[in-house]
This record gives C-alpha cells, structure tokens and sequence, in this order.
C-alpha cells in the first residue's frame, strides 16, 4: 500500500461509518442498546481511523484540485464546503455525545445525538461523494 491508495482507504471507511450510524440508529429505535453501543462505538474508531488516514494522506501528498469544470465543479463544491465545515462540527460532537453515553448521561447523551447522528451521516456520506467526484470521475 502506498500513500495514493489512502483516500480509497478514507473513503472505505467513511462508508462503513455510515453503515454503522445507520445500524446504531435503528438498534436503538428497536431498544436493542447493547447492538447500539457496539455499532456506534465501531463507528467511532472507525471515523478515527480514517482522521489518522486522512492527515498521513495530507501530510505526504498535499490536496488534489477538482479536475471537473462547469456544472459539475459547482456541484463538487456544494457538497465539499458543508462537508468540510460539518466535519469540523462534528469531531468535538461525536466525542461529547459517546463520553456521556458512556458515563451513562443519557438525557444528556439524547440531546446531543440528535444532532449529531444526522451531521455525522451527512459528514460519512459526503465524504464518500467527495472522493468519488475527485479520483473516480
């Protein structure tokens, strides 16, 4: 494996993420806690995950500039900017919103997750969009 194999790797994982967000998601909609801890605890080091791969891919290679024009650039980066300030959003939220599940706050863990299962979706999926329109079109 090399660095340029990293954002195939990033975006592996972001889907995966989602999946796993999604699953928690309806694990706890059919009060079924334990499955939903263990998906979205796996959510969680799995978008870690991809942050270590992400900032590795970075350091080495740099950004790499949206070879698209036209239509298509608009529609790149109408995904990529709410991407990327959500994504910024999202870190300090999904650590909030595990730390008090797991100190067993979940009044306070149910006010949060609110937001931040749909920001962090948005986030997982963006993601995989992003890196499709970047190095698969």
């Amino acid at each position: 494996m090399t660095y340029t194999d990293l954002p195939g790797v990033d975006a592996s994982l972001n889907a995966i993420s989602a999946v796993l967000l999604f699953m928690g998601w309806r694990f706890i909609r059919a009060r079924r806690v334990s499955a939903h801890k263990r998906c979205m605890i796996s959510a969680f080091v799995t978008s870690s995950l991809f942050l270590i791969c992400y900032a590795i891919y970075h350091a080495h290679i740099g950004s790499k500039p949206f070879p698209g024009h036209g239509v298509l650039r608009t529609i790149y980066f109408s995904i990529l900017i709410p991407h990327v300030t959500l994504a910024a959003v999202v870190l300090p939220m999904a650590i909030i919103t595990l730390s008090r599940a797991l100190r067993e706050r979940f009044d306070r863990h149910r006010a949060i997750a609110r937001w931040t299962l749909p920001i962090w979706l948005f986030v997982s999926v963006s993601g995989v969009i992003v890196y499709v329109m970047l190095y698969q079109m």
